[in-house]
Order: C-alpha cells, then structure tokens, then sequence
C-alpha cells in the first residue's frame, strides 16, 4: 500500500473516545480535556482544519452536559464523542431518570442556562430515558458557518 492509499485508509478511519466519571471534582475540566484530546485526533487522523470557534463550542458542550450529570445524577456517568461527516456526536449518559427540561429565558435568572445554551449552539439536542438513567445527545458542527448564523444551526 502507498503512502496516499494509507493516507486515505486513516480519512476513513472512525473517530470516537469515551470517558466514564464519578461525579466528582474536577470531572467537568476533565471533560473538556477529553474533546481537545479528541479534537486533536480529528485534526491528526482526518487531516482536516476545526474552527477555533468549532473546538471552543465543543468543550462548552461537553462542559454544560456533564455538569448536569454530576450536579443531578448519582453516580456515574459516560461521555462519547464521535465524529460523524461535518457533526461531533457528543452523548452523555447518566443514573438519573428525570429528564431535564431547559427553563424559559430569563436574562435575570442566575446560573441554570446549561441546556439554553447547548440548545442554542447545537444541530441538534435530544433527550432519551434508557432502562437506568437518560441519554442526552447533542450534535455540533465542526465548520464555519459562512453565513453569519449561530454555528450549530443549519441554514
């Protein structure tokens, strides 16, 4: 195989890393560590540019998703993050049943805007009960939006 055949083999390469935490200190920078260390891995295995903007809005997600899990959940939780074309798939699975629910905007409000700011930053936001615990996934795009729109949202 030649240089540019195994080039193409890593392009095609899937790129995913998971992480579990325990709902402790430091979980939340940890996280963030987790989607630098990821995006590295896309930029090395995909050979492609990621917007600072893109890497800044990823760590923000993972960030505000597994705050979530530790401050309302017992126990554990899973971070995936997955490449898919253009979108980071970021999932977050934790023990606690209850779904959350964004609350209507209230600029006055302190703290509580987590998932108001994933919803406003993402693709998409989804939300599924599993036999313990829930699933949030959230999808990110990785590219600039050129036309001056929220980057998460499609045109």
């Amino acid at each position: 195989m030649d240089g540019a055949a195994r080039h193409e083999d890593r392009r095609s390469e899937p790129v995913k890393v998971s992480a579990e935490y325990e709902g402790i200190p430091g979980d939340i920078a940890r996280g963030r560590e987790l989607a630098r260390r990821f995006l590295a891995r896309v930029r090395a295995v995909q050979d492609r540019a990621v917007p600072d903007r893109a890497a800044d809005l990823l760590q923000l997600v993972v960030s505000e998703l597994l705050t979530n899990a530790c401050k309302y959940a017992p126990g554990p939780s899973l971070v995936d993050l997955e490449l898919a074309d253009d979108l980071v798939e970021v999932t977050v699975w934790d023990s606690e049943p209850v779904l959350p629910v964004a609350e209507a905007t209230d600029p006055g409000r302190i703290g509580r805007h987590g998932l108001e700011i994933v919803m406003a930053v993402c693709h998409s936001f989804e939300v599924h009960r599993e036999p313990v615990g829930k699933r949030m996934r959230a999808a990110l795009m990785l590219t600039d939006d050129l036309n001056g729109t929220a980057l998460g949202h499609p045109s």
